[in-house]
């Protein structure tokens, strides 16, 4: 419960984080496009909130929870958009209380949970893995916001947990572009913002990734092109790996374009 109670500090941190570069935003900031085409900061804002409410039914009442998926089954390929186009209908103001509320109740209800799986949109999930997936989520939404008012991308030790996710996705991303996903574990040696290194996998292993953290995260959340990242790989899996890797699930749609290139590249949603 230790580990779960950190990681649930960060899932608010990482909230919080958000929150502060939107809390002064006027109303017409709230319509600036954000990288992910046909998605403004209030889309995005939306989409985080719907998903979380989402997430919090799930996690509380999983039968409501599996009763709300089977009415929207025939529409999944358009339900994350007209989610958020309804709710960046909604006023600034209110969709911003919404979605702390939201939140708020959602990382007690996940610090509340037991060790059992509730259903998901995917396979269902524990509340850790629940907890890393919004986590993700949030941040990567987070880099589209940052990106859309010209600012940095959001920065800790949090990035940790996505990066975790990112490893733990591999053979997900392999399978997801229909691919064999490999037999061997990788190595993977990040730097983190502040200097160490994060490592996963054995140490002699001959397929490799190796960079700064925060461009790991930014490819496996397919917010940067790879082109425009300082990651190696060693070894042609890693090297597919990189191509393919994605954190979050459904289709990875087209990738976004390099640093300079005409924008309209796919959204993403994690």
């Amino acid at each position: 419960m230790a580990d779960r109670a950190s990681l649930l500090a960060d899932l608010t941190a990482e909230g919080d984080a958000l929150d502060a570069v939107v809390a002064g935003l006027d109303e017409a900031a709230w319509t600036t496009a954000t990288p992910a085409e046909g998605w403004t900061i209030a889309h995005t804002i939306a989409h985080l909130e719907g998903t979380d409410r989402q997430a919090l039914l799930a996690v509380t009442d999983p039968a409501a929870f599996g009763t709300a998926l089977s009415a929207v089954l025939d529409r999944l390929d358009t339900l994350v958009d007209d989610e958020a186009r309804a709710g960046a209908a909604t006023a600034p103001a209110l969709l911003l209380e919404r979605w702390r509320t939201g939140r708020t109740a959602l990382a007690e209800a996940l610090g509340a949970a037991g060790e059992d799986r509730f259903p998901w949109f995917g396979p269902p999930m524990k509340a850790a893995s629940m907890a890393t997936a919004r986590l993700m989520e949030t941040w990567a939404h987070g880099v589209d916001v940052t990106d859309a008012l010209g600012l940095p991308v959001l920065v800790s030790g949090r990035l940790r947990h996505v990066a975790h996710l990112g490893v733990r996705t591999r053979d997900f991303a392999f399978a997801q572009h229909g691919l064999t996903p490999p037999a061997e574990p990788f190595r993977v040696e990040l730097t983190a913002p502040d200097g160490p290194v994060w490592t996963w996998g054995p140490d002699d292993a001959a397929q490799r990734v190796t960079g700064p953290a925060l461009d790991f995260c930014l490819r496996v959340t397919r917010r940067r092109h790879r082109d425009d990242l300082a990651l190696e790989a060693t070894g042609g899996e890693a090297d597919r790996w990189l191509d393919v890797a994605q954190a979050f699930a459904g289709p990875a749609g087209a990738d976004r374009p390099p640093a300079g290139a005409p924008r309209g590249a796919g959204r993403r949603q994690p």
